[in-house]
Order: structure tokens, then sequence, then C-alpha cells
């Protein structure tokens, strides 16, 4: 049986023949820094992300919506610019979508909040 040494530290690798680091401290520190660089936009966008679906969701839905002005929005720190999907219905209206949450641009710089079903 051959010894193996650990990805991270160099010690010396104890149990499954496939295992790479001798803990998950080594293992986490290990991928933390293979993934730094490559990780940073993706989660700067997911906290946009949770910040935009937060706001979202501190409105109270009634029967699944409500409306609010983009002044709101605003204030709170809504970024327009980053959401998950687009839904447009037949009739060429298209919502924005953040998850489960969405809105639609109204008339006189007000939005109608939903949540899809």
């Amino acid at each position: 049986m051959s010894e193996k040494a650990c990805l991270e530290c160099g010690e010396k690798v104890i149990g499954r023949t496939d295992k790479k680091f001798c803990s998950a401290y080594c293992r986490n520190s290990y991928n933390n820094r293979q993934n730094r660089d490559s990780k940073n936009l993706q989660r700067k966008i997911n906290n946009k992300l949770r910040k935009n679906y937060r706001i979202l969701s501190d409105f109270t839905l009634k029967n699944g919506k409500t409306t609010t002005t983009k002044m709101r929005l605003l204030d709170n720190g809504f970024d327009f610019g980053y959401l998950t999907s687009l839904y447009t219905t037949k009739k060429g209206t298209t919502y924005y979508f953040l998850y489960d949450l969405g809105y639609l641009p109204l008339e006189n710089d007000r939005f109608m909040i939903v949540k899809r079903k």
C-alpha cells in the first residue's frame, strides 16, 4: 500500500484509497485557494441577487401581488441590472424575476411585485 501526501499540507493521508486531504480544514483551504479568483465575480453577482430578492420579499403581497414605486425600490438599494429570468406573456408583457418573486413595470414609475406560483 502506498502512502499519499495531503495536497494542502503534505502530511500523511490515512483512510480511503481515493482520499486526497488529511482533514476537512486542508480540503477547504485547498479548494478556497483554487477557487478564489474565479469565484469573486460569482460571489458579487449572487450577493446582488440576494439583496434584490430580500428587498422584494419585504413587501407584503395580497393575493400574490402588490404595487410600489421605483423610488422606494431604489431607496432600499434595489439594482435593476440583476435578475434571474424573464417571463413574457402571450400579450407581450414582460415580467422580470428573481427566483420566484418578480416585478412588472407599470406607468408613472410604478411597479407591480408578484410571486410566481
